[in-house]
């Protein structure tokens, strides 16, 4: 490379530093309500707490006669009542009393071991019992599942169906999430063309901002892409201009070397572009860049889809997670 080249080159930053710098430079999102049935794939704002035991009460583990251990040697009980799940049985039962039981139910005071209705032999009012296997109460115990004031799901997290089911046998309806991030997905090229359209010879198919949209929304982001750029520093600086208005981070792909025709950066940079990271020290993906524009996010990636996919993985991926305040997956 010439000296005066050499001279002028921008500095090149190693992976980590240029992550550090990009992570720096963001802030969490403001927080939202949401209806629990809006809650999956949402990142969890405030840790949530149990406000009670789940379950509340002892309950059986399967449909059988509730009696109390000591009397099992002894027989026929008589059956006092029945209790369900909804519905319990409202005295205590005493020596060779027994209470009809359904799954589910809670269990009344004074059983401490369940019969199966298979080991069970009815008439009337009175039952006889098998003794059930040893050790085995088929009685579920109060907060087996979790109990009051247990930490359930912790904030930062990336909510999934497990953590949804949770949620709602704690009984939590509404729930504090990170606003989802505006992400805008410029393409720039003149050699591109959208899927779909005619595209000449020397045309070729922009896939790197498809590509970056789906991730995005994999990963919880709400992305806009906006049409494909032609190679000219008055566009690119309006389009962007546009999209800072609504976007919590704007993505650039392409322009980003230093031929005649990467134009991105010196136009944004008249629009008052600050830049943190001119380069990163990696291959594919050398020319990605980053830098604030307007008090806003702005990372440029290569046009090369590999590098493209790659960049997105180090350094957009990381990003968005900031912006959400989530625990990386």
């Amino acid at each position: 490379m010439p000296e005066d080249r050499a001279a002028s080159a921008p500095a090149t930053d190693t992976v980590e530093t240029a992550r550090a710098k990009m992570l720096a430079a963001v802030r969490p999102l403001t927080p939202e309500p949401v209806d629990i049935t809006a809650a999956i794939g949402r990142t969890l704002a405030e840790t949530l707490q149990a406000a009670r035991s789940q379950p509340p009460f002892r309950s059986s583990a399967m449909d059988g006669y509730g009696v109390r251990a000591a009397d099992l040697a002894q027989g026929p009980f008589t059956v006092l009542g029945e209790a369900q799940a909804g519905k319990a049985y409202p005295g205590t039962v005493g020596a060779s009393g027994a209470v009809r039981v359904f799954t589910g139910a809670p269990v009344p005071e004074g059983v401490d071991v369940v019969v199966p209705q298979e080991r069970a032999r009815r008439e009337g009012d009175r039952v006889w019992l098998e003794a059930p296997a040893p050790q085995r109460t088929n009685i579920r115990a109060a907060g087996i599942d979790f109990k009051a004031g247990e930490e359930l799901v912790q904030r930062g997290t990336r909510l999934n169906a497990r953590h949804v089911a949770l949620i709602a046998a704690a009984g939590i309806g509404w729930l504090s999430v990170t606003r989802r991030p505006r992400i805008a997905v410029l393409a720039t090229g003149n050699e591109l063309v959208p899927p779909g359209t005619p595209a000449a010879a020397h045309q070729i198919f922009d896939s790197v901002s498809f590509a970056l949209l789906a991730m995005l929304e994999e990963w919880g982001g709400q992305p806009k892409r906006g049409a494909v750029l032609r190679d000219e520093a008055g566009a690119i600086a309006a389009a962007t201009r546009q999209a800072l208005e609504d976007a919590d981070l704007v993505v650039i792909i392409g322009g980003a070397s230093v031929g005649d025709y990467d134009l991105v950066k010196p136009a944004l940079v008249r629009l008052g572009l600050s830049i943190a990271v001119p380069r990163i020290a990696i291959r594919p993906g050398k020319p990605t860049w980053f830098g604030t524009l307007r008090g806003k996010p702005v990372l440029g990636l290569a046009g090369n889809p590999a590098a493209a996919m790659v960049c997105a993985h180090l350094f957009l991926r990381p990003l968005l997670e900031a912006l959400l305040a989530r625990e990386p997956d």
